[in-house]
């Protein structure tokens, strides 16, 4: 009886460290795969993935396996579920390095260090413009087909995602200058001399034209607004270029039969304000249409340097003309 039991004792201990051998070497063997370099790259040193919001763990490894990414999506399951990666996966565009290990993969999918792209429409660029933008960015889809209304974008950086569609990005830059518009024009003075946000808008795009100086917007709105008041033509160069290219830069300076292009636009011909924006303005410039500083200022002339030379009579303008432009 002894001896059976010896028996049945040594046979369970011989089984248990078989197991436990089994055991050791399938954990060497999964802790190698999860840590092993993965495929390389199908091309460069990198494969850009896009995870959609709501995949699960299931429908990533087969994206993964497809791109080329890992080798197994049973492997890659199991080292998602038992390391709790699973229950942290982000959706988003991923830049996997070639030849990136389970475990470096995980990191990546789960930290959201996700490839971001950006545009940028600039303070003062016309609708064209910006579309011109949209169509350079590569990551983007589809196309617009009629130019945004000019004035209706919202100058800033935008982040796009890979395979949203320029009509969607358009549409973003339209609601962020609704919204914008809304709050400058709650907060606007008393003594603002445009009549609608509309207006607000048509002013501010002429004074963004004029002057690339920040600090010099406040001034500019100022002459123009006093123009206004006083019922004399703005005479804006840039409102004559937007008349003969619609918002496509000029290229050249203004011809003398120009300054008297009948384009509709051309405010040495027309009174008041030219019928639509002629460019897409920004906050500062907006801002200083809506509160304009108190000022006598009625002309202004380029410097040479980037800024103007302001005077409050057309005497004093024409000695800074004379002296700026010799």
């Amino acid at each position: 009886m002894r001896g059976k039991r010896s028996g049945l004792v040594a046979a369970l201990l011989a089984a248990s460290a078989t197991f436990s051998l089994f055991l050791i070497a399938a954990l060497v063997w999964a802790w190698s795969v999860y840590y092993a370099p993965g495929p390389a790259a199908r091309a460069g040193e990198a494969t850009v993935v896009s995870l959609s919001s709501g995949s699960g763990v299931s429908a990533i490894a087969a994206q993964l396996k497809s791109a080329g990414v890992i080798r197994s999506t049973d492997m890659f399951k199991a080292a998602a579920t038992l390391t709790g990666a699973d229950r942290k996966l982000r959706a988003g565009e991923y830049q996997v390095p070639t030849k990136a290990s389970l475990r470096t993969v995980l990191r990546l999918l789960t930290d959201g260090r996700v490839v971001r792209h950006y545009v940028t429409i600039p303070e003062g660029w016309s609708s064209l413009q910006a579309v011109d933008i949209l169509n350079k960015e590569a990551v983007l889809t589809g196309t617009v087909d009629t130019p945004p209304a000019e004035g209706s974008l919202w100058p800033d950086t935008y982040e796009v995602s890979r395979g949203e569609t320029r009509a969607s990005v358009v549409a973003r830059m339209q609601r962020a200058m609704t919204e914008n518009l809304a709050r400058l024009w709650a907060a606007r003075s008393a003594t603002t001399v445009v009549r609608s946000p509309e207006e607000a808008v048509i002013l501010a795009s002429v004074v963004e034209k004029e002057t690339g100086l920040a600090t010099e917007r406040p001034r500019v709105a100022a002459v123009f607004s006093n123009r206004l008041r006083m019922g004399v033509r703005l005479e804006s160069d840039p409102t004559i270029v937007y008349g003969i290219t619609h918002g496509r830069p000029l290229g050249r300076g203004i011809r003398q039969s120009e300054l008297q292009a009948d384009t509709g636009y051309n405010t040495y011909l027309i009174d008041g304000l030219p019928p639509t924006p002629i460019a897409n303005p920004g906050k500062d410039a907006i801002a200083a249409v809506l509160n304009p500083p108190r000022s006598n200022d009625l002309f202004f002339v380029a410097d040479g340097t980037g800024g103007h030379v302001f005077a409050s009579t057309y005497e004093q303008h024409l000695v800074n003309v004379a002296r700026w432009r010799e």
